[in-house]
Protein backbone atom coordinates (compact mmCIF):
# COMPACT_ATOMS: atom_id res chain seq x y z
CA UNK A 1 0.00 0.00 0.00
CA UNK A 2 1.22 3.61 -0.85
CA UNK A 3 2.09 6.20 1.76
CA UNK A 4 -0.06 8.89 0.88
CA UNK A 5 1.98 12.41 2.40
CA UNK A 6 -1.15 15.13 3.06
CA UNK A 7 -0.48 18.60 4.53
CA UNK A 8 -1.74 19.40 8.20
CA UNK A 9 -2.37 22.30 10.57
CA UNK A 10 -2.97 22.52 13.95
CA UNK A 11 -6.59 23.26 15.02
CA UNK A 12 -6.84 25.40 17.90
CA UNK A 13 -10.70 25.91 17.56
CA UNK A 14 -12.86 23.61 18.48
CA UNK A 15 -16.49 23.46 18.80
CA UNK A 16 -19.73 22.97 15.86
CA UNK A 17 -19.18 26.97 15.21
CA UNK A 18 -15.25 26.56 13.92
CA UNK A 19 -16.06 22.93 12.47
CA UNK A 20 -18.47 24.45 10.15
CA UNK A 21 -16.06 27.28 9.40
CA UNK A 22 -13.24 24.71 8.78
CA UNK A 23 -15.62 23.10 6.20
CA UNK A 24 -16.54 26.07 4.78
CA UNK A 25 -12.51 26.76 3.40
CA UNK A 26 -13.03 23.11 1.97
CA UNK A 27 -10.94 21.67 5.03
CA UNK A 28 -11.82 18.66 7.59
CA UNK A 29 -11.00 18.61 11.25
CA UNK A 30 -9.33 15.46 12.42
CA UNK A 31 -7.85 14.11 15.11
CA UNK A 32 -4.59 11.82 15.53
CA UNK A 33 -4.19 9.67 18.43
CA UNK A 34 -2.56 6.47 20.06
CA UNK A 35 0.68 5.27 21.46
CA UNK A 36 -0.09 7.11 24.44
CA UNK A 37 0.47 10.31 23.29
CA UNK A 38 -1.75 13.37 23.75
CA UNK A 39 -4.60 13.91 20.83
CA UNK A 40 -3.51 15.95 17.96
CA UNK A 41 -5.79 18.26 16.42
CA UNK A 42 -5.58 19.16 13.00
CA UNK A 43 -7.11 20.57 10.09
CA UNK A 44 -6.58 18.42 6.98
CA UNK A 45 -6.87 19.55 3.04
CA UNK A 46 -10.79 18.50 1.99
CA UNK A 47 -10.37 17.25 -1.74
CA UNK A 48 -7.07 15.54 -0.80
CA UNK A 49 -7.82 13.66 2.04
CA UNK A 50 -11.53 12.68 0.23
CA UNK A 51 -9.06 11.15 -2.65
CA UNK A 52 -7.01 9.61 0.01
CA UNK A 53 -9.38 8.02 1.77
CA UNK A 54 -11.00 5.90 -1.38
CA UNK A 55 -8.96 3.08 0.08
CA UNK A 56 -10.41 2.59 3.56
CA UNK A 57 -7.11 1.32 5.30
CA UNK A 58 -5.07 3.85 3.52
CA UNK A 59 -1.54 4.58 5.05
CA UNK A 60 -1.42 8.40 5.41
CA UNK A 61 1.85 10.32 6.37
CA UNK A 62 0.27 13.58 8.18
CA UNK A 63 2.66 16.68 7.96
CA UNK A 64 2.88 19.13 10.40
CA UNK A 65 5.79 20.44 9.25
CA UNK A 66 7.58 20.16 12.55
CA UNK A 67 7.11 16.75 12.86
CA UNK A 68 5.34 13.93 10.62
CA UNK A 69 2.83 11.30 12.44
CA UNK A 70 2.23 8.02 9.74
CA UNK A 71 -1.58 6.86 10.96
CA UNK A 72 -4.06 4.97 9.64
CA UNK A 73 -7.97 5.99 9.53
CA UNK A 74 -9.80 5.00 12.50
CA UNK A 75 -13.11 6.63 12.23
CA UNK A 76 -14.83 9.01 9.10
CA UNK A 77 -18.02 10.76 9.99
CA UNK A 78 -19.61 12.11 6.81
CA UNK A 79 -22.34 14.10 6.35
CA UNK A 80 -25.17 11.46 5.54
CA UNK A 81 -26.87 12.97 2.59
CA UNK A 82 -24.21 14.78 0.83
CA UNK A 83 -21.47 12.32 1.43
CA UNK A 84 -18.82 15.44 2.44
CA UNK A 85 -15.94 14.68 5.14
CA UNK A 86 -17.00 15.99 8.53
CA UNK A 87 -14.61 14.75 10.84
CA UNK A 88 -11.62 12.06 10.93
CA UNK A 89 -10.32 10.27 13.65
CA UNK A 90 -6.42 8.75 12.66
CA UNK A 91 -4.58 6.48 14.92
CA UNK A 92 -0.59 6.87 15.22
CA UNK A 93 1.16 3.63 14.03
CA UNK A 94 5.00 2.50 13.74
CA UNK A 95 6.16 1.11 10.93
CA UNK A 96 6.55 -2.95 11.54
CA UNK A 97 3.53 -2.47 14.30
CA UNK A 98 0.90 -4.41 13.85
CA UNK A 99 -2.54 -3.47 13.61
CA UNK A 100 -6.56 -5.33 13.29
CA UNK A 101 -8.01 -3.53 10.46
CA UNK A 102 -11.19 -4.97 8.41
CA UNK A 103 -10.18 -5.66 5.10
CA UNK A 104 -13.30 -5.64 1.93
CA UNK A 105 -13.38 -9.14 0.25
CA UNK A 106 -13.77 -9.44 -3.36
CA UNK A 107 -15.75 -12.05 -4.70
CA UNK A 108 -14.66 -13.43 -8.44
CA UNK A 109 -16.21 -16.26 -10.80
CA UNK A 110 -19.10 -17.84 -10.86
CA UNK A 111 -20.71 -20.97 -9.40
CA UNK A 112 -22.75 -23.52 -11.12
CA UNK A 113 -26.07 -22.19 -12.85
CA UNK A 114 -28.02 -23.64 -10.47
CA UNK A 115 -27.00 -22.38 -7.77
CA UNK A 116 -27.68 -19.00 -5.37
CA UNK A 117 -24.50 -17.43 -3.91
CA UNK A 118 -24.59 -15.54 -0.81
CA UNK A 119 -22.79 -13.29 0.85
CA UNK A 120 -22.80 -13.40 4.35
CA UNK A 121 -19.40 -10.99 4.84
CA UNK A 122 -18.35 -8.43 2.92
CA UNK A 123 -15.08 -7.72 4.41
CA UNK A 124 -12.57 -9.54 6.62
CA UNK A 125 -11.02 -8.95 9.73
CA UNK A 126 -7.42 -9.53 9.95
CA UNK A 127 -3.63 -8.48 11.73
CA UNK A 128 -1.07 -6.98 9.66
CA UNK A 129 1.68 -4.89 9.54
CA UNK A 130 0.53 -1.44 9.49
CA UNK A 131 2.75 -0.75 6.08
CA UNK A 132 1.46 -3.69 4.53
CA UNK A 133 -2.65 -3.28 4.65
CA UNK A 134 -4.20 -5.08 1.69
CA UNK A 135 -6.60 -3.10 -0.64
CA UNK A 136 -8.55 -6.57 -0.21
CA UNK A 137 -8.66 -10.37 -0.22
CA UNK A 138 -9.71 -12.53 -3.59
CA UNK A 139 -12.59 -15.46 -2.53
CA UNK A 140 -13.00 -17.24 -5.44
CA UNK A 141 -16.40 -18.83 -5.98
CA UNK A 142 -15.52 -20.48 -9.40
CA UNK A 143 -17.31 -23.99 -10.48
CA UNK A 144 -18.33 -23.87 -6.42
CA UNK A 145 -21.84 -26.70 -6.49
CA UNK A 146 -24.97 -26.08 -4.32
CA UNK A 147 -24.20 -26.64 -0.59
CA UNK A 148 -20.71 -25.50 -0.77
CA UNK A 149 -19.77 -22.93 1.63
CA UNK A 150 -16.26 -20.45 1.94
CA UNK A 151 -15.23 -19.66 5.46
CA UNK A 152 -12.92 -17.53 7.18
CA UNK A 153 -9.97 -20.50 7.42
CA UNK A 154 -10.70 -21.11 3.68
CA UNK A 155 -9.55 -17.57 2.13
CA UNK A 156 -5.61 -16.82 1.05
CA UNK A 157 -4.65 -14.05 3.10
CA UNK A 158 -1.54 -12.14 2.22
CA UNK A 159 1.72 -12.77 3.27
CA UNK A 160 2.32 -12.13 7.06
CA UNK A 161 -1.66 -11.59 7.65
CA UNK A 162 -3.30 -13.47 9.92
CA UNK A 163 -6.99 -13.63 10.40
CA UNK A 164 -8.19 -11.71 13.24
CA UNK A 165 -11.97 -13.72 13.81
CA UNK A 166 -13.12 -16.98 14.11
CA UNK A 167 -11.55 -19.13 11.40
CA UNK A 168 -14.93 -21.05 10.72
CA UNK A 169 -16.65 -17.23 10.24
CA UNK A 170 -18.92 -18.05 7.34
CA UNK A 171 -17.88 -16.08 4.17
CA UNK A 172 -19.92 -17.37 1.36
CA UNK A 173 -22.95 -19.61 0.90
CA UNK A 174 -23.74 -21.75 -1.97
CA UNK A 175 -27.43 -22.64 -2.34
CA UNK A 176 -30.04 -23.86 -4.77
CA UNK A 177 -31.59 -21.23 -6.59
CA UNK A 178 -35.07 -21.03 -6.40
CA UNK A 179 -37.92 -22.08 -8.76
CA UNK A 180 -40.22 -19.78 -10.50
CA UNK A 181 -43.09 -21.35 -8.29
CA UNK A 182 -41.30 -20.93 -4.77
CA UNK A 183 -40.50 -17.42 -6.21
CA UNK A 184 -44.23 -16.84 -7.08
CA UNK A 185 -45.48 -18.53 -3.51
CA UNK A 186 -43.35 -16.52 -1.30
CA UNK A 187 -44.31 -12.97 -3.02
CA UNK A 188 -47.65 -14.23 -2.78
CA UNK A 189 -47.36 -15.02 1.13
CA UNK A 190 -45.48 -11.81 1.69
CA UNK A 191 -48.24 -10.07 -0.77
CA UNK A 192 -50.89 -11.55 2.33
CA UNK A 193 -48.91 -10.34 5.11
CA UNK A 194 -48.99 -6.86 4.18
CA UNK A 195 -52.48 -7.08 3.65
CA UNK A 196 -52.18 -6.54 -0.13
CA UNK A 197 -55.52 -7.97 -2.25
CA UNK A 198 -55.09 -7.96 -5.86
CA UNK A 199 -59.25 -7.50 -7.99
CA UNK A 200 -60.45 -10.97 -8.96
CA UNK A 201 -61.01 -10.95 -12.69
CA UNK A 202 -64.57 -10.49 -14.17
CA UNK A 203 -66.90 -13.71 -14.40
CA UNK A 204 -67.01 -14.86 -18.19
CA UNK A 205 -70.47 -14.47 -18.00
CA UNK A 206 -70.56 -11.57 -16.14
CA UNK A 207 -68.66 -9.58 -18.77
CA UNK A 208 -71.43 -10.72 -21.63
CA UNK A 209 -74.40 -9.58 -19.29
CA UNK A 210 -73.10 -6.41 -18.71
CA UNK A 211 -72.61 -6.83 -23.12
CA UNK A 212 -76.11 -7.59 -23.73
CA UNK A 213 -77.50 -5.42 -21.08
CA UNK A 214 -75.59 -2.44 -22.86
CA UNK A 215 -77.14 -3.33 -26.31
CA UNK A 216 -80.68 -3.16 -25.08
CA UNK A 217 -79.95 0.08 -23.58
CA UNK A 218 -78.75 1.38 -27.15
CA UNK A 219 -81.56 -0.60 -28.53
CA UNK A 220 -84.08 1.70 -26.27
CA UNK A 221 -82.57 4.82 -27.29
CA UNK A 222 -83.18 4.45 -30.53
Amino acid sequence: MADITIPAETRTEFGKGAARRIRRDDKVPAVLYGHGSDPVHVTLPGHTLMLALKNSNALLTIDLGSEKHLTIPKQVQRDPLKGFLEHVDLLIVKRGEKVTVDVPLNVTGEAVREALVVTENTTISVEVDATAIPNEIEVSIEGLEVGAQVLAKDLVLPKGSTLAVDEDLLIINVTAAPTAAEVDAELAEAEAEAGIEHDEPDAENGDEGDSDDAEAGDAESE
